[in-house]
């Protein structure tokens, strides 16, 4: 039955299971940043976990863009399991570290899809692809500038307070 289905669709085996992948690696990242909203909530850092809720959604709605598409082609979707994600943080600044981290990580399995879309002449697939590359430039730039706000503002006295504050202008001048 499955080599059936799998001729009624261009999508290469590989290429489906590196979608899929990517799919359970955006429901993991989703399921990081709540974890995140709720540490600096319960921390006092309201406007950050603000921001962590909303990069939540960004992630859900990606996981949900791959999700689609390897419906759309044919392909088998795969509906993930999200493994237990770290819920506590040595500190304000180490939530920031581990989202940015985070973003690095999901660029890097998204390069790998490209590159394999490009070995296996797999257009569609890699066209679709080039908005998530486009969409980690921004990404990774944001959470490289939550961290500067540490360097540049200090944590001193008042100073996660004010970082707090200014982490809501980040995804608002993009």
């Amino acid at each position: 039955m499955r080599d059936l289905l799998r001729a009624r669709t261009s999508l290469k085996e590989e290429i489906e299971i590196l979608l899929n992948n990517q799919v359970k690696m955006e429901a993991e990242a989703s399921a990081k940043y709540l974890a995140m909203a709720s540490w600096c909530d319960r921390n006092g850092y309201r406007n950050s976990a603000a921001y962590f809720l909303k990069q939540s959604d960004e992630e859900r709605g990606h996981m949900l863009k791959i999700f689609n598409y390897i419906m759309t082609v044919g392909g088998t979707a795969v509906s993930p399991e999200v493994p237990a994600v770290k819920q506590e943080f040595a500190s304000f600044r180490s939530v920031f570290e581990a989202a940015l981290q985070s973003e690095i990580n999901v660029t890097q399995s998204i390069n790998r899809i490209v590159t394999q879309t490009r070995r296996e002449e797999d257009y569609a697939t890699e066209t679709f692809m080039q908005w998530f590359v486009n969409e980690q430039i921004e990404e990774e730039d944001n959470a490289r500038r939550a961290i500067e706000l540490f360097d540049v503002i200090g944590e001193e006295g008042t100073g996660r307070y004010h970082i707090d504050k200014a982490v809501l202008k980040l995804t608002s001048e993009n």
